[in-house]
């Protein structure tokens, strides 16, 4: 059985919809990031850069979200799109990873956790995450789903960040996208959206984001 390591954060989420879409036996294994618990030795054997999502497979580690669903899509054969549309999966995929989830993670440090306001990083993140933004929604434009014509783990990568852009980029932001949004809408809508929202919600995770949180967050930010 699939051990999958969860945090309720935007990555992990991307693996949860993708298991309550696939009906996949899991063991939910829970991870308090904002008390360090990434940093201890059993997880780090794990993931040994120390971040959720990451799951076991019968032995088989596999650690960053995107990694884990094209694993999974791989394994399964389900939400892998068609091998007629396999490059536009993989190019979308990384989009996702290398573009649209790192500058929207940036954009919410920047703008609020950083502990000076730097203008220029702050800009340079916001406009660069507004541009994947501006290249995913015209690549929506009548289309139903990123790739093909049904459901893939790109909508399920790209589903985990464009749900907390009210965060990532200010409430009602999604108005400037109307693609996006009534994409997002439509998967938002699947009753498997609903299942994967309850997950973990009987674990009671560390919610303050006080100094210790930011130290087991950040810690770079507090090397000697």
């Amino acid at each position: 059985m699939i051990k999958f390591y969860f945090h309720p954060g935007p990555n992990p989420m991307k693996i949860a919809l993708f298991l309550e879409e696939t009906g996949l036996e899991f063991e939910l294994v829970p991870v308090d990031t904002l008390k360090g618990e990434q940093h201890s030795a059993e997880f780090k054997a794990i993931n040994p850069n120390s971040k959720t999502p990451a799951i076991e497979d019968n032995g088989v580690r596999v650690f960053d979200s995107n990694a884990i669903l094209l694993y999974l899509a791989d394994k399964t054969g389900q939400l892998a799109a068609t091998p007629e549309n396999r490059g536009e999966l993989l190019s979308w995929l990384m989009f996702v990873a290398t573009g649209l989830g790192p500058y929207s993670g940036q954009c919410v440090h920047f703008t609020h956790h950083a502990p000076e306001k730097i203008d220029y990083a702050t800009n340079r993140y916001l406009r660069e995450t507004q541009r994947h933004y501006q290249v995913l929604d015209a690549h929506l434009n009548n289309r139903e789903f990123i790739v093909g014509d049904e459901l893939s783990i790109v909508d399920i990568a790209a589903w985990g960040w464009v749900d907390k852009v009210g965060y990532v980029l200010g409430q009602d932001a999604l108005a400037t996208y109307p693609n996006i949004q009534r994409w997002f809408n439509s998967i938002n809508n699947r009753p498997a959206v609903e299942r994967a929202r309850d997950m973990g919600k009987d674990i009671q995770f560390k919610a303050e984001f006080d100094e210790d949180a930011k130290r087991a967050f950040f810690p770079q930010n507090y090397a000697v």
